[in-house]
């Protein structure tokens, strides 16, 4: 499991950050080494954290409606020139996945299923949100971020 930690992030490309670059707050390890990432590829144009808004209904919390704030978005230019955006969520590997039940319902696999129902109820309103400008949504893990 990645080690945790919260810190302000200072872009070595400020003009790449698609807000105020002074304001930009990692919450994990994997959100750093997604910043670096960002900051410092040449193929990414433009980048922002937790600028964005997506609406969605929490069924853990009757169905209200909630505001998320997707991890990250950003602009990269590919071989051909074509600028593609892209949002993205950050989260272990083993959120990702609903929770197994064992043999009996615990209190941790409940909070587990409830934890799970809001961030698919999220990554779903994020897909419908991307779909509608033309944009992908991705969600990463430590596999991807630190290829393990």
């Amino acid at each position: 499991m990645p080690q945790y930690l919260q810190g302000r992030y200072s872009p070595i490309h400020p003009e790449k950050y698609l807000s105020n670059p002074t304001r930009i707050y990692y919450r994990s390890s994997l959100e750093l080494a997604f910043m670096n990432y960002l900051d410092k590829h040449p193929a990414i144009i433009g980048w922002s954290s937790e600028e964005i808004i997506v609406p969605y209904r929490d069924p853990s919390r009757g169905n209200k409606l909630h505001r998320y704030f997707p991890d990250f978005f950003f602009k990269k230019k590919d071989s051909e020139g074509k600028i593609k955006s892209i949002m993205v969520e950050i989260k272990p590997s083993s959120e990702i996945k609903p929770p197994i039940r064992k043999s009996r319902v615990t209190k941790r696999y409940i909070t587990e299923a409830y934890t799970y129902a809001r961030n698919d109820a999220k990554w779903a309103a994020a897909r419908a949100y991307c779909k509608q400008r033309g944009w992908d949504f991705i969600i990463l893990t430590e596999k991807e971020i630190l290829g393990k």
